[in-house]
């Protein structure tokens, strides 16, 4: 997928402007930057969730789906997990169960789940939950906003490994969203940094971290403890 000169405003305020990024297939492109960068603004924008100018090609916008940061708001209390999981599924009832177990599976959660509520799990679960229900709709693009800031850090590792063996697996393209440079190393091919709105930097991980262009990417790198530090 292209993003080509997006732009978003709101009023006179441009969160959003004149971004040019791609995402290629099979790849997880990792977005970085401090609170107010415009980050959520952008994987809005391509989800189609705000308004924007520019274009977005190379994928159905039908199969772009994007997975919240709460997993605690992103769930219906009322409906049991095999209930939000299925709920986009257009399968007779018996496949539809066996669709959502096998999307059960893919995140790692029993099949036994289903019947249960959210309010019954911990946030890790719930944040398994909701990547199950956007793989449901079978993504092109994965989109996956601050996916592990809501949760414990006893739990981040295990959902940053659950994100590289869905790519392994399904050839998943993602843009994976996060503040922290060391989770966005950790998981993506490629860094994008954000700051005030712009793309100030965008390579390979390793090129990034290991030899930052610009002055912002080396105040994020200096605000992770011994990233990208030989000593």
């Amino acid at each position: 997928m292209i993003i080509k000169n997006l732009t978003v405003r709101f009023g006179a305020f441009t969160a959003v402007d004149d971004v040019t990024l791609e995402i290629p297939p099979g790849a997880i492109v990792g977005l970085v930057g401090e609170s107010g960068s415009g980050k959520s603004t952008l994987a809005k924008a391509v989800t189609g969730l705000v308004p924007y100018r520019g274009e977005i090609t190379g994928a159905d916008p039908r199969r772009i789906q994007m997975v919240f940061q709460n997993p605690y708001a992103s769930l219906d209390p009322r409906m049991t997990v095999g209930a939000s999981v299925g709920e986009g599924l257009r399968l007779p009832r018996a496949e539809r169960r066996a669709e959502v177990e096998r999307l059960l599976s893919l995140v790692s959660l029993p099949a036994a789940l289903a019947g249960r509520y959210p309010r019954e799990l911990s946030g890790g679960m719930r944040q398994r939950v909701a990547v199950a229900r956007a793989l449901g709709a079978r993504p092109e693009l994965l989109v996956a906003d601050e996916i592990t800031s809501a949760l414990d850090v006893s739990v981040q590792g295990a959902v940053l490994n659950l994100v590289r063996s869905l790519r392994e697996e399904l050839g998943l393209s993602m843009l994976f969203i996060s503040h922290n440079l060391a989770v966005v190393r950790y998981v993506s091919d490629v860094v994008a940094v954000m700051h005030q709105g712009r793309l100030v930097e965008t390579g390979p991980t390793e090129e990034v971290v290991g030899a930052p262009r610009h002055d912002y990417t080396r105040s994020l790198l200096e605000a992770v403890p011994r990233l990208g530090r030989t000593s």
